[in-house]
């Protein structure tokens, strides 16, 4: 059957005249687009991740193109160029000389982060200092805390299992001897219970109540880790680490993670990975929108795009810019990413 219309120049104006509300009349120019955007990305959104190593000069990671392992020299290098790029912070990892199953490297005076936190901070004071406080980097067994084995050893717990309350112990010490090196933010990272407030409480007696702390709150045992384990040399040496990351799984979990360690001091909240879990940054920061957010783009979601664009499958530039703005979309307000120079130069 046709549809008959007797008078088709009427019925296009009706028509039209219907069409009152038209979304794209804000799209038709660029300079439209820019003046009605919603979420605006910006170098001072990014914290740009370290790996510093003992030594001279610098190494590529084979599985994160464009990043490296760094001698401290070279970490106040990179750090000058990040400043310059418009980026006001980096965050620290540190490879030690030697492991052991304390990782004692962690928290000794003139420990590798510790040696990286006094240049960068002489040459760059103005720079924000974020230093990873965990222990998988510096122990023989790559897990992040003391292991059920030895003077250690519950025999209520599997031998192996990573030890809840002697891990605060270590996290603290480390924690103060970052501190008196001149860390501006500290970011524990093990997904220890209680890991925010023995920070907190060691920072407080030693005189650094006024040091916020980050906290990884919202961690999971994510597939996407892989190129960090390679660059931080802090793959596990057996197992896994699900009895304390989170199960990718679960969400209300993650604002009971929140919630403690906002009880416990917490200054900052941070979800990591980012993108697999964007529904999850959002819930969190709608359940703590007085706190600054964090996302972790971690290094499996930058190795993808990198992996993708040598193989001109995508357009670099444009994926990580829209990579980068979900995740400030989701509700992050600063965002720990590897692409953080590249993202800066092409935001100019």
């Amino acid at each position: 059957m046709t549809l008959q219309i007797e008078h088709p120049d009427s019925f296009l104006v009706s028509r039209r005249l219907a069409l009152t509300k038209r979304p794209r009349r804000l799209r038709t120019t660029p300079a439209l687009r820019a003046m009605v955007r919603e979420t605006e990305l910006s170098a001072h959104d990014f914290i740009y991740p370290l790996f510093v190593r003992h030594g001279h000069g610098r190494s590529e990671i084979r599985s994160m193109p464009g990043i490296h392992q760094l001698s401290v020299e070279e970490a106040v290098r990179e750090a000058e160029i990040a400043v310059k790029s418009g980026v006001n912070a980096v965050i620290l990892f540190g490879i030690p000389n030697r492991k052991d199953p304390v990782g004692l490297e962690n928290f000794t005076e003139n420990g590798i982060i510790q040696q990286a936190i006094r240049a960068i901070k002489k040459e760059i004071p103005e720079l924000v200092v974020v230093t990873d406080v965990c222990l998988c980097e510096y122990t023989d067994h790559g897990h992040c805390g003391i292991l059920n084995t030895g003077e250690h050893f519950q025999a209520s717990l599997p031998e192996g299992y990573v030890l809840n309350d002697p891990t605060l112990d270590v996290l603290a010490k480390v924690a103060i001897s970052h501190a008196e090196c001149g860390a501006d933010i500290l970011a524990p990272s093990g997904m220890m219970d209680g890991m925010v407030g023995a920070i907190r409480g060691a920072l407080d007696q030693t005189g650094y109540e006024n040091l916020p702390i980050l906290s990884y709150a919202v961690k999971y045992a994510s597939s996407f880790y892989g190129p960090f384990r390679e660059a931080a040399e802090g793959a596990p040496k057996f197992g896994d680490r699900k009895s304390h990351q989170m199960d990718p799984a679960n969400v209300r979990e993650a604002l009971r993670e929140a919630a403690l360690d906002v009880e416990e001091g917490a200054d900052m909240l941070m979800v990591k990975p980012a993108l697999a879990y964007l529904d999850v940054i959002r819930v969190v920061k709608d359940a703590f929108p007085e706190l600054p957010m964090a996302a972790y783009n971690v290094s499996g979601e930058y190795a993808m795009i990198k992996a993708a664009a040598a193989n001109g499958w995508i357009d670099e530039k444009k994926a990580t810019l829209e990579t980068l703005t979900a995740i400030k979309r989701a509700g992050a307000d600063l965002m720990i990413t590897y692409h953080a120079l590249e993202a800066a130069k092409w935001l100019k």
